[in-house]
């Protein structure tokens, strides 16, 4: 496996009290090492470019973004307060994610340690997303010939709203979400296939909906591969999500997907997604399950 990382992941001043856990990245970090994951696995992105952004994002809100010119309205819907420490933060994990994506098809199994923006919109960023970074790594990927069709697998707790927005018009690009109905966002996009399951699903009906999804995305499309958002909020204890689902529900998740995949050998890039407790710990633990799986392979 390989594995994106960058100190600018949680280098980032944010206000006291602010909601995003901005520190996870590097205890994360801390965290994989420990389970044994040496130093060799890990890569320092590069930053993503502004045409990689064009992709996906319209060219005003980029130079905006970019510039620091975006209006008072846009950051706060943004969730950030805006400084150029927040553009370097940004511009490195949208790399790292289509580094990984790449990567992906020579290593079978990447993550970058970040990502998973999916609230992110065509021309404005969304709860704590600023631009989507699996949408423009699968069409980097289409757009340079390395792929054909892409699978972006969504098991966020919130709907991936942007992402189904931004890839509407893109055959090529299979956007699959599995959120809890009564969650983030209140209007819900159009994804190629949404999986609304009620507030308080517990681990059974959420693994059985993620088996028959999954399967049923790759039978039908045949993806040269799948873009994993394995969001850590649909961890029963988890403060902004609303499922049940215990700590080994989740491990069962991410092993099913990754060895879904070792299985049909489809190359998989995993982000790291939503996650919010205010117990740093606890939350690190929920999005270690992911590693852990994948040690376990």
């Amino acid at each position: 496996m390989q594995l994106y990382y960058h100190p600018f992941y949680s280098d980032l001043i944010l206000p006291e009290r602010h909601r995003f856990p901005i520190q996870k990245y590097q205890l994360l970090k801390t965290e994989i090492e420990n389970l044994g994951v040496s130093a060799i696995h890990f890569q320092e992105p590069k930053k993503v470019t502004a045409s990689q952004l064009a992709l996906c994002h319209s060219q005003r809100y980029i130079n905006d973004f970019l510039n620091g010119t975006l209006s008072d309205k846009a950051i706060k819907k943004m969730g950030f307060p805006y400084s150029q420490q927040l553009v370097e933060r940004t511009l490195l994990s949208i790399g790292g994610s289509i580094q990984a994506a790449e990567a992906a098809f020579s290593h079978d199994l990447t993550f970058n340690l970040s990502g998973g923006y999916h609230h992110a919109y065509s021309d404005f960023g969304s709860g704590f997303c600023i631009f989507n970074d699996l949408a423009i790594a699968a069409t980097h990927l289409i757009d340079t010939e390395q792929a054909d069709t892409v699978l972006i697998f969504d098991c966020d707790v919130h709907q991936g709203d942007g992402t189904a927005q931004i890839t509407q018009n893109y055959n090529q690009i299979i956007t699959c979400s599995i959120h809890c109905d009564q969650n983030f966002p209140r209007n819900k996009q159009e994804s190629t296939y949404d999986f609304a399951l009620p507030a308080k699903t517990a681990d059974d009906e959420y693994l059985v909906t993620l088996r028959q999804a999954l399967d049923f995305c790759v039978r039908i499309h045949n993806p040269d591969i799948i873009l994993y958002n394995a969001g850590a909020d649909i961890y029963t204890k988890d403060e902004l999500g609303l499922f049940n689902i215990s700590l080994n529900g989740v491990y069962e998740r991410d092993l099913f997907v990754l060895n879904f995949c070792k299985q049909h050998q489809i190359p998989l890039m995993c982000a790291l997604g939503g996650g919010y407790q205010r117990n740093l710990s606890s939350l690190i633990n929920v999005h270690k399950q992911l590693f852990k799986a994948a040690i376990d392979l």
